[in-house]
């Protein structure tokens, strides 16, 4: 068996034999950039900050931990591309620091890095690349991912060492450059929503998606911060109802070379590369640092609206991928440094699915994640974060710990502990399904209510036990350590999945537009077609889908916990089957909004709408205490009670006998807590029947102590709702409930 460095040693002699051309290992004949000086500097804070110095001169700081560097230089680009470079000689607790005067905001920049090429011991350092600095505020340029833009040589004939050969050809014609930005404002005239968990409803957005085919929104606008910032825009959020926007990753992203080889893209943008600066592509106004400006003014108008902006967040990788992945800026910086490796230092240790993972447990890497989430919070306005597989950033040194680093900074953090943060509470590594288990601050994913959810309505549930906690608030989950029922963000649906129209229209993945012969994407959709795979002509059923549609969104609306809506499922909004659209930058995921032009589309909006507006009004719908399931007065009504289709409190067989119907009774005489003014919070009751049978049921109304008497608030059974609220029915009357829907009362006397 050869040494390492006997195998490093063959791997030159090849590519020096006419593996490849020389080029690739030696670099091509050039002349060198010209240099100039820079002034020391300070290390802090850190990325690239213009100032004036105490000497009037204005200019830039430069500052970059690469701890295990031999040497840095700042290159500067002008704006034909010719290079500038700047040997930074300042060395402060391993931050490569320098002040350069006249360097303006506008300025484009990125770094060289020099020091040992020994991938064996995990060391990547190559001074050919050109390096993206990890606190860039402003990125110009798009990553197209050539040979050029690798640290090894990508094509070499071996692959299983291709990693090892160091390719010195100059990447810096390739790569996208960092920007200085001016960043002077002070956010005076902004006011937050700052709108209670209990009282929140989440509308997960993709930015480019939601604006691209909007017809109110100016041509040169759509797929935009901008476009999101119109008023036609923000009209139809305030109309639906929606209190926050989650916005999927906005942070700049780059593309993976798989899928621009098959002339594809990353939609969705879960490939982060920089943390600090809003996706250019995004941008209306341009790329030199102008989107930072159009970012803030696109908060302050969803604020304005009284909406909220949560980002989704990728802190547990980077698009540089594994081993044979590109070197675009922290693998060049200091790969030991910010990525967790195996064993064999070659590998990356990958919790993700995406190649690497980062070293949250490293201080520095530590420093990078949450210096980016305060600015974020204090420069760019934003109200809160969903993390991406955060049980990836809550690992120690390996497994899972709700003591981590990261969770005890931010939980300490007098910025960060007070914003609204989100966890997807599960990575792919060993222990990482997670649900229930973040500590009190968090609020969570709760896959366990979406799963739940799609099995009743599609008659796979062999009892109700499941659904009454996840209707409830998750009890089961999050009734520990004060944390509260707003700790479950319910959802039936999300990005990354069917469509709430697709889930009722498909019961296999379609994903052949992806280009993987249909193998990526879940196999788990607990869909069921309602009797035809896909578009069909047949009335019968295009009104049963329509229904489940009505069934699927009642259900979240009216559960205790905070609903999240992904946009166009209130539109009817199809992707064709395909439940894995991360590639399709196109009408698949683009929203359609001739929908609303049609009328069962545009009741089912009206519906969405009005379930929305009713749980604004009631705060029995939004409880921000779990139910206690006792009597709180001498009649021995419960704060919550559940009933049989015999209308008769449920026993506890009955929550183990399979049940197509389910009868919820919600008081508002027994909420807990009190308003501002201090008097007890007093509300309507509601009894809710879930009935997911394929023909009609009798459904007895529980009599006195419940009601005297309950109203109709809302049928599924019926698409235009105006036709059956207000009717009455006496308390103990027996009434027929329709197959396959939602019936909610409100209780009267």
């Amino acid at each position: 068996m050869t040494s390492a460095a006997e195998q490093e040693a063959v791997a030159q002699e090849r590519a020096a034999q006419g593996g490849l051309p020389a080029a690739v290992v030696n670099g091509p004949r050039r002349s060198a950039p010209p240099t100039v000086s820079a002034r020391p500097g300070a290390p802090t804070p850190l990325g690239a900050r213009f100032r004036v110095g105490p000497d009037g001169v204005a200019g830039t700081n430069f500052a970059l931990w690469a701890a295990g560097a031999e040497a840095v230089q700042l290159c500067l680009f002008d704006a034909g591309g010719r290079e500038t470079r700047v040997r930074l000689t300042e060395l402060t607790h391993e931050i490569w620091h320098g002040f350069v005067p006249g360097a303006m905001p506008g300025q484009r920049y990125g770094f060289r890095v020099d020091g040992r090429w020994d991938p064996w011991i995990g060391a990547r350092w190559n001074p050919a690349k050109l390096l993206l600095d990890p606190y860039a505020r402003a990125v110009d340029g798009e990553f197209g991912l050539p040979p050029e833009t690798y640290g090894h040589v990508r094509d070499w004939p071996e692959q299983h060492v291709a990693d090892t050969v160091r390719d010195d050809r100059d990447s810096a014609p390739f790569v996208p450059k960092g920007v200085v930005v001016h960043d002077d404002d002070d956010w005076s005239d902004d006011h937050r929503p700052k709108t209670p968990w209990a009282d929140s409803v989440i509308y997960e957005l993709h930015v480019r998606g939601f604006t691209k085919l909007h017809p109110g929104i100016p041509e040169d606008l759509r797929g935009t911060y901008a476009g999101l910032a119109h008023p036609a825009a923000i009209a139809h959020l305030v109309d639906l109802g929606v209190t926050a926007v989650e916005l999927l990753p906005v942070h700049q992203f780059a593309h993976e070379d798989h899928l621009l080889r098959r002339g594809l893209k990353n939609y969705w943008g879960y490939n982060s590369i920089g943390y600090f600066a809003p996706h250019a592509a995004y941008a209306a106004s341009g790329t030199t640092g102008q989107q930072v400006g159009e970012f803030k003014r696109m908060v302050r108008a969803l604020h304005a609206a009284g909406i909220e902006v949560i980002l989704d967040v990728v802190y547990n990788h980077t698009a540089e991928a594994g081993e044979l992945g590109p070197t675009l800026s922290l693998k060049g910086i200091d790969n030991r440094g910010y990525y967790r490796l195996q064993d064999d230092a070659r590998r990356y240790a990958d919790y993700t699915g995406c190649g690497n993972t980062l070293h949250v447990v490293q201080p520095q890497v530590l420093r990078l994640i949450t210096d980016s989430l305060r600015y974020w919070v204090t420069e760019m306005g934003v109200d809160g974060f969903r993390f991406d597989l955060a049980a990836a950033l809550a690992r120690s040194m390996h497994d899972v710990d709700m003591l981590s680093p990261f969770l005890a900074v931010i939980a300490q953090d007098p910025v960060l502990r007070r914003v609204k943060l989100i966890a997807e509470p599960w990575d792919i590594g060993s222990g990482g399904y997670q649900v229930g288990a973040f500590p009190p601050l968090w609020t969570e994913w709760n896959d366990r209510y979406r799963d739940a959810v799609r099995d009743f309505w599609r008659g796979a549930l062999p009892d109700v036990r499941d659904l009454g906690y996840r209707l409830s608030g998750s009890s089961d989950l999050y009734a520990w350590g004060g944390r509260r029922p707003y700790a479950s963000v319910n959802f039936v649906t999300a990005h990354d999945g069917f469509t709430l129209r697709d889930l009722v229209s498909y019961e296999g993945k379609h994903n052949e537009a992806n280009g993987e012969g249909n193998r990526d994407g879940t196999n788990d959709n607990r869909a069921w077609n309602c009797g035809a795979e896909g578009a069909t002509d047949d009335e019968g059923v295009q009104s049963l889908r329509r229904r489940q549609l009505r069934n699927l969104l009642t259900t979240l609306l009216l559960s205790t916990g905070v609903p999240m809506l992904v946009a166009g499922d209130e539109l009817g909004r199809t992707q064709r089957g395909n439940n894995n659209a991360y590639c399709q930058d196109n009408e698949i995921s683009w929203l359609d909004w001739s929908l609303l032009e049609e009328p069962g589309w545009r009741a089912l909006y009206d519906l969405t709408s009005r379930l929305i507006s009713l749980r604004h009004r009631h705060p029995v719908l939004r409880r921000r205490a779990f139910f206690s399931g006792h009597a709180h007065s001498a009649d021995g009504l419960r704060d919550l009670a559940w009933f049989t289709a015999r209308g008769e409190e449920m026993t506890e067989g009955d929550w183990y006998a399979p049940a197509p119907t389910l009868g919820m009774y919600l008081s508002g005489r027994d909420i807990p807590g009190r308003d501002e003014r201090g008097d007890p919070i007093l509300d309507d009751s509601f009894l809710a029947v879930l009935h997911a049978g394929a023909h009609p049921t009798d459904f007895v109304l529980p009599g006195l102590p419940w009601a005297a008497s309950y109203e109709v608030v809302v049928d599924t059974s019926h698409e235009d709702q105006e036709a059956v609220t207000g009717l009455l029915h006496p308390a103990g009357t027996t009434v027929s409930v329709p197959a396959r829907s939602v019936l909610l009362l409100r209780v009267i006397g």
